[in-house]
């Protein structure tokens, strides 16, 4: 396992989505930010299944960055409770995660 992460995020729209990815990646917490957009969504919230359309977003940065991430997450999103997931980089090219450590090491 590496030190490297992939996190899942989502969002109302590409909007709110873009804003978020652009301060992350500029804020040296992640190194790239995918936007996927066209996500539905089916969950439960507060009682009641919903079936929304979201926009998904997935943040590739290192696993000591995941909570000033998620702190920074939380302060520019719109949801009261948005979904921040980490999941581990089992493996990666060896130029890849050198060049995600080398942008993010900033922090």
């Amino acid at each position: 396992m590496t030190g490297e992460i992939v996190v899942l995020i989502t969002a109302p729209g590409e909007d709110e989505a873009a804003r978020i990815a652009t301060e992350l990646v500029e804020a040296g917490l992640a190194g790239c930010v995918n936007i996927l957009k066209n996500v539905r969504s089916i969950y439960r919230w507060q009682g009641k299944v919903e079936d929304d359309s979201e926009v998904l977003m997935v943040a590739k940065t290192r696993r000591e960055l995941f909570a000033p991430l998620a702190k920074r997450i939380r302060a520019l999103h719109s949801y009261s409770v948005p979904e921040i997931i980490a999941l581990p980089v089992l493996d990666g090219s060896p130029e890849y995660l050198g060049w995600l450590r080398e942008v993010t090491s900033g922090v």
